[in-house]
């Protein structure tokens, strides 16, 4: 079963000040446990680069999974060495993202490309904008004048728009990001209680959408991109 909150309210998360995301990280995940949710995705970078140690020592016992842009597995991949990272501000300037620059980027170089605003663009819903292609374009830039052949998508916003990411790079550019590895993860950390669901293994999972902003808005988005169809519920916490 998924519970999914939207904090759409505040965000972009990328634009705030690390005790804004703090208390709105600490607020949802206290909605979210007292749903008896058996483990918390912090499904952003710059949440979890500010506030997931917070997040942990608060909820000792709830299994808490970040996430962050996936640098090592880029330069894993990459045959030249030169990789690009798309991130949000927030996420660039925070102390963890800092450490993970300096612990693998001595194993390739890293060309970092902070892009103010994308996400509130991919967040308004609409994939085919122009104003979006034109963003995406201008952070992309630097990443093809620095011959990366490997990018990756820092913000858990971004792979909505691969599409256009694919247009401005070009076909030999490689995009990655974390979904996969963190819903592996997820699974690895909630396998102790899954012998608990296996009486219902043959009914079908639900899924909750709550949001801080529009109701309407995120049962449309998650329509055109996930293909649900599904009410979402207003939530004021």
């Amino acid at each position: 079963d998924l519970i999914y909150v939207a904090d759409s309210a505040n965000a972009p998360y990328g634009e705030r000040d690390d005790a804004f995301i703090s208390d709105r990280c600490h607020a949802i995940s206290k909605f979210l446990n007292q749903q008896h949710v058996d483990g918390i995705v912090v499904a952003c970078n710059t949440a979890t680069a500010i506030a997931v140690q917070g997040l942990r020592a608060a909820l000792p016992d709830m299994p808490i999974i970040g996430v962050e842009p996936g640098i090592k597995p880029g330069i894993a991949q990459s045959k030249s060495k030169r990789v690009g990272v798309l991130a949000t501000p927030g996420t660039m300037a925070s102390a963890k993202f800092k450490a993970l620059v300096e612990a693998q980027g001595r194993e390739a170089t890293l060309v970092l490309q902070p892009c103010p605003g994308l996400a509130k663009e991919i967040e308004s819903g609409s994939l085919d904008r122009p104003e979006l292609q034109s963003l995406i374009n201008q952070f992309c830039a630097p990443l093809i004048q620095a011959h990366v052949d490997t990018v990756v998508l820092g913000c858990t916003h971004y792979p909505f728009a691969t599409h256009l990411f694919r247009q401005a790079l070009g076909p030999d550019v490689t995009l990655l990001d974390t979904a996969d590895a963190v819903a592996r993860r997820t699974a690895d950390l909630l396998r102790p209680v899954q012998g608990t669901l296996a009486a219902s293994a043959g009914s079908q999972p639900s899924i909750e959408l709550w949001t801080t902003g529009s109701a309407d808005h995120l049962a449309s988005v998650s329509s055109n991109w996930l293909g649900w169809q599904l009410q979402a519920k207003p939530l004021r916490y």
